[in-house]
């Protein structure tokens, strides 16, 4: 009987654990919030026209296609994973998840998921297997090799509101654009300001992201970070254009000159302070001006 109920428990163990590791497999978190920006961006467009299979296939869709991208990536980068302090307990570098195992994940996520975006209509489909190709085949090899992955990168981190616009209208819109260019643009000072206190760890597995002088980050970090930020105060002014709610678009445009402030203050201090207060402001602002944007 105590057998019985040790293998019992012992298998509930082994099952929590399988569940944990896939979690962090396709970075669980990182997945949630690149599908809800999508389906943010649906429904920004959508309105009071939204349709509910839409959205279950939009969710599941992108959950799986996000999935797929973080799973190949752990694949690709397992052992640079192992020389960072904040990867080194992923599943394939402990190996509680075989690399092939992964790669077969990986490949059956990424058709099943690219098929329900496609069945909303093609060009969502189109848009989900090239964020998938930037990601894993370009962004992800070339951040060992120049500083230009990080814009690279920035094209399929924003292909996912994007996609959300598109399985609205079917077509590329101009709101659906700009909500593209505002995603883009915002995550470079975001990137910058995590890569400026996560040096140490991409130093070690050789990645280069961040402009280095002489061993040292380069000055002007904060100050590039501040003209991105600043194009993004230009073009959230372009969505007054559009038929949106003003009053949406107005807190917008104020959240996007808060976190040109925040940018500028890293500019101007460059130091570990001013770099966690621009990295929590980018967490605040992407929500908060999707919320924004629906709810106004």
């Amino acid at each position: 009987m105590k057998n019985t109920k040790a293998t019992v428990l012992n298998s509930k163990i082994e099952q929590h654990s399988f569940i944990a590791d896939l979690a962090q497999l396709v970075k669980l978190k990182l997945t949630l919030m690149v599908v809800i920006s999508s389906e943010a961006a649906y429904f920004i467009l959508a309105g009071a026209q939204f349709n509910w299979l839409t959205v279950g296939l939009l969710f599941f869709g992108g959950l799986l296609v996000s999935g797929a991208a973080s799973a190949l990536n752990q694949v690709l980068e397992k052992d640079y994973d192992a020389m960072m302090d904040r990867t080194k307990n992923r599943p394939l570098v402990t190996g509680s998840i075989k690399p092939n195992i992964a790669v077969l994940l990986s490949g059956l996520m990424s058709l099943v998921g690219v098929s329900l975006l496609a069945f909303i209509n093609p060009l969502t489909g189109l848009l989900s297997m090239i964020s998938l190709l930037l990601y894993s085949f370009l962004y992800t090899p070339m951040k060992r090799h120049s500083t230009l992955a990080v814009a690279i990168g920035a094209i399929p981190g924003a292909l996912p509101i994007l996609i959300g616009s598109t399985a609205f209208s079917g077509s590329l819109t101009t709101v659906g654009l700009i909500l593209f260019g505002m995603q883009f643009l915002w995550q470079f000072p975001h990137f910058w300001a995590i890569g400026y206190l996560s040096r140490e760890d991409y130093d070690r597995a050789g990645f280069k992201l961040l402009p280095i002088e002489d061993g040292e980050i380069n000055r002007n970090l904060g100050l590039h970070s501040s003209f991105y930020a600043a194009l993004l105060v230009l073009v959230s002014l372009s969505l007054f254009y559009t038929d949106l709610n003003i009053l949406g678009v107005a807190i917008t445009v104020v959240l996007s000159i808060a976190y040109l402030i925040c940018s500028f203050n890293f500019h101007l201090k460059f130091d570990r302070q001013s770099a966690m207060i621009l990295m929590f402001s980018s967490f605040f602002y992407l929500p908060f001006f999707l919320i924004s944007l629906i709810l106004f």
